[in-house]
């Protein structure tokens, strides 16, 4: 195909194209006007237009009425936008005042439930803790009253005769040499045996004081919680008897509302 036929068939399309858009265009705007022509509403015709103007009664009955609330509205003071009612600030003031004090007694009120529930908790422990030093005590006491006893019959084992009763059966030609043996022996477990009722000595003096503190401990926790059980008991009292004398109180009487209506 040639240059030239190309250019032909390109000016043909373009032509096609500008005829087709020019009528596209001439129906877009042919359907605009329709639209518009449906939408647009036909104004009333009047023929007989005094019956629209106003009569001289009714725009005398609308300036009294316009100047009664124009009177009205002079009459009444406009309040700033900022201010509020006095009444209505008291009664938010007492209902807050009221609200904060419910809150201060029930934060009080927990605080001494959680005051209450350590006190109990010590209390558990200082008695679990006395329990536990009493049944040491014991033991020592057992082992001391075991010593003191194994001691007794060191004491008298260590008397001339009986050492020399005991070395009797023993066949030797020193017998003075197994008697000085037999109470050396002696002798050692003796000391052996005071050293160690020394050291349960001091072990029930420590267990006593101990005891003593843990006990003093429980008294003074006993009576701390018995005091605020009474304090609770009291002020459940005391307040059952304000509430009570505030209810029976007589509510104030309202003023009755002037009449607006004068008496005849």
């Amino acid at each position: 195909m040639s240059k030239h036929s190309v250019r032909r068939l390109l000016t043909a399309v373009v032509a096609i194209f500008l005829v087709a858009g020019f009528l596209l265009e001439d129906s877009s705007a042919q359907k605009r006007r329709r639209r518009r022509s449906r939408r647009a509403p036909s104004a009333p015709r009047i023929t007989n237009p005094a019956i629209y103007q106003p009569s001289p009664t009714d725009s005398t009955n609308t300036s009294d009425t316009s100047a009664t609330d124009t009177n009205a509205a002079d009459a009444q003071p406009a309040r700033p936008a900022g201010e509020q009612d006095p009444d209505a600030m008291k009664k938010t003031i007492r209902t807050l005042s009221t609200q904060v004090d419910k809150l201060n007694d029930k934060l009080t009120q927990m605080e001494e439930s959680q005051r209450s529930l350590v006190d109990l908790e010590r209390l558990s422990r200082a008695e679990t803790r006395s329990a536990a030093l009493r049944t040491e005590l014991r033991d020592v006491q057992a082992k001391e009253a075991d010593l003191e006893a194994r001691a007794e019959d060191v004491d008298y084992a260590l008397k001339p005769e009986n050492i020399e009763r005991a070395t009797a059966g023993y066949g030797t030609t020193h017998p003075e040499e197994v008697r000085e043996q037999r109470r050396k022996q002696l002798e050692s477990e003796k000391q052996r045996l005071r050293k160690q009722l020394e050291q349960l000595a001091i072990s029930h003096t420590r267990l006593d004081e101990a005891i003593a503190t843990s006990d003093a401990e429980i008294d003074r926790l006993r009576e701390k919680l018995k005091a605020a059980d009474e304090a609770a008991i009291q002020n459940a009292k005391t307040k059952a008897q304000s509430e009570g004398a505030s209810s029976s109180e007589p509510a104030p009487r309202s003023k009755p509302t002037p009449s607006p209506y004068p008496e005849r």
